[in-house]
């Protein structure tokens, strides 16, 4: 089979994408034996119609322009963002410049020049990226969106190529904690893979130790703490916290959001509408769409996260903080949201022993 005149990557996430773009260029060029005067790499970054044209005529120099030293040239046209559906890639001048951009890109000769294109995001229904999984060495980089699998598989890849493995739940709560920034995620990974180097598992209590809370701010370790009903690692979770100068606002209000949650599933779980969820895969799938189809808009039909509706949660993660420890009775969570009301007005009334009035309230609620 005759080789591909060029290598087209492209997907939702520009990490990803760059990252295996780079991986491919650097591949083609230790094949080429090209050295640095016969590689290239041009910025496809434009925020306007004019930057489009700079950038396409930029690549079109670059791969036209003989060696100086003779020999096969590496090009890469790097970071594209002007095939997505914006304003700019939706414009008649850009749609020219892609035009000409696939006849350019049609003409190449892959014994004189390799080719590396990264597009991200890109507009996939358009003419040019479907031509491109026909005529190049195409590939599309993390699905088409952050959804949790995805992500979840670039922690798991991330993983292997450090040699090490994630324990039960580490995964979980490490996309809980990082949320869908893949960047993120691929250096916390090799963090956790240097510190469980020895084991060579990324254990769930590794993560709850050394990853920082980033997705929601959210404060685990004493949230996690306090609803596994472990009333001394809550109160050392809480020293913890108050020692690095914390607040206990946010604390209260983790606290909260995580009991609103907990609330919703007891509700559905007594009713029947859910099935008692996993560890190790969370809620139901099934049972989970079919509850989200009849009671979303109950819960406030928010399309945006909100701990007031808990099908704005991932199913995943949800299913995780039910499993994760015994679930208190509804009764129970429901005087626990009283307990933080009353936190919250004593941390007001007594604003220099914050510290005392969390630790008073986690003593009541957890004996």
């Amino acid at each position: 089979m005759p080789a591909k005149p060029f290598t087209f990557l492209c997907g939702a996430d520009d990490f990803l994408v760059g990252r295996l773009g780079k991986e491919r260029f650097e591949a083609l060029a230790a094949e080429a034996g090209a050295d640095e005067f016969a590689r290239e790499i041009v910025s496809g970054f434009a925020n306007n119609v004019d930057e489009v044209g700079t950038a396409v005529n930029r690549f079109r120099d670059a791969v036209q322009t003989v060696p100086m030293f003779g020999g096969k040239r590496v090009v890469w046209f790097k970071d594209v963002n002007f095939l997505a559906d914006t304003v700019t890639g939706r414009a008649e001048g850009t749609l020219q410049q892609v035009e000409a951009l696939q006849e350019l890109l049609g003409g190449i000769n892959p014994g004189e020049v390799a080719v590396v294109v990264t597009a991200a995001p890109v507009d996939r229904r358009r003419s040019f990226p479907k031509w491109c999984e026909t005529r190049a060495d195409y590939a599309l980089v993390g699905g088409d969106g952050d959804n949790v699998e995805a992500l979840a598989v670039v922690a798991l890849a991330e993983a292997k190529a450090n040699g090490v493995e994630f324990g039960e739940g580490a995964v979980e709560v490490l996309l809980a904690k990082v949320g869908a920034n893949t960047r993120l995620i691929t250096e916390e990974v090799r963090k956790l893979a240097n510190y469980a180097a020895d084991t060579g598992t990324i254990e769930e209590r590794h993560v709850v130790e050394l990853t920082p809370n980033v997705a929601e701010g959210d404060f685990f370790e004493a949230a996690d703490r306090f609803f596994a009903g472990d009333l001394h690692g809550t109160l050392d979770a809480l020293q913890r916290h108050f020692f690095a100068g914390g607040d206990a606002r946010p604390v209260i209000s983790s606290l909260q959001n995580r009991n609103r949650i907990l609330i919703q599933a007891r509700v559905l779980l007594d009713a029947g509408e859910l099935r008692p969820p996993s560890e190790k895969f969370g809620f139901d799938k099934a049972a989970w769409a079919r509850a989200q189809e009849r009671y979303a808009a109950t819960f406030g039909g928010d399309a945006e996260k909100s701990s007031f509706n808990l099908f704005t949660q991932n199913q995943w993660y949800a299913g995780k903080l039910v499993a994760g420890g015994k679930l208190p009775a509804l009764r129970r969570l429901i005087d626990n949201q009283q307990e933080f009301i009353r936190a919250f007005g004593e941390i007001i009334d007594r604003p220099n022993e914050q510290e005392t009035v969390l630790r008073e309230m986690a003593v009541r609620c957890l004996t």
